[in-house]
């Protein structure tokens, strides 16, 4: 399911450009729009995923990511309050859920997700958070307590970074504002590419 690059973007139109330089794990996260805008952007992003062989993880809409055909879900712990579990399962819809602390990791893991997501692990400009940058030391103590669940980093990472996330025990290190922010977000993920390649 996971690529040890995992990029999130927040439209399906940037993935023709992205999707043939090789990045084969995608979530698509969009934020207020209706369900038709939403429904017509998870279609078109899994017909392109399709076509070349990437995962696409749906973020949040898990009802549309079933209605859609889609595989796989991300969900982050509100969205846990209002999640048919069963009926994801029963749809044979892989999900992967975020944690920050130890209640959340509970929570989760009690749910036997398909992965489990850390973060902040540095300052991230995506979103305002409670939670400050949880750093390499936390993320291989949730390696230790994850057990053979995989495990993704997400927060402030930059390619030069990424090492030590896998280092730390990271399967799969999450990608948002180093790329859709960058000048030249082609050039960034091959360069991610590149050096998730060598881990």
């Amino acid at each position: 399911m996971l690529a040890p690059f995992y990029l999130i973007v927040d439209n399906a139109d940037c993935l023709e450009r992205y999707l043939p330089l090789g990045v084969k794990c995608v979530q698509l996260r969009i934020k207020d729009r209706s369900d038709h805008e939403i429904t017509q952007a998870i279609k078109k992003a899994k017909t392109l995923c399709d076509a070349f062989d990437c995962q696409l993880i749906v973020n949040d809409y898990w009802q549309l990511a079933i209605d859609t055909g889609c595989n796989a879900v991300h969900l982050g712990q509100e969205d846990l309050d209002n999640a048919d579990i069963n009926a994801i399962r029963q749809a044979n819809v892989r999900y992967g859920i975020s944690t920050h602390d130890k209640a959340e990791l509970h929570r989760a893991s009690a749910l036997q997700p398909d992965y489990i997501a850390l973060g902040p692990i540095y300052a991230t400009l995506l979103k305002k958070m409670p939670w400050r940058p949880q750093g390499l030391e936390k993320l291989a103590r949730w390696r230790l307590r994850v057990g053979d669940i995989p495990l993704v980093a997400i927060g402030g990472f930059t390619p030069d970074l990424a090492a030590g996330a896998f280092a730390a025990g990271a399967d799969s290190v999450c990608v948002v504002t180093d790329v859709l922010k960058h000048p030249n977000p082609e050039q960034r993920i091959s360069q991610w590419l590149n050096c998730c390649h060598h881990e």
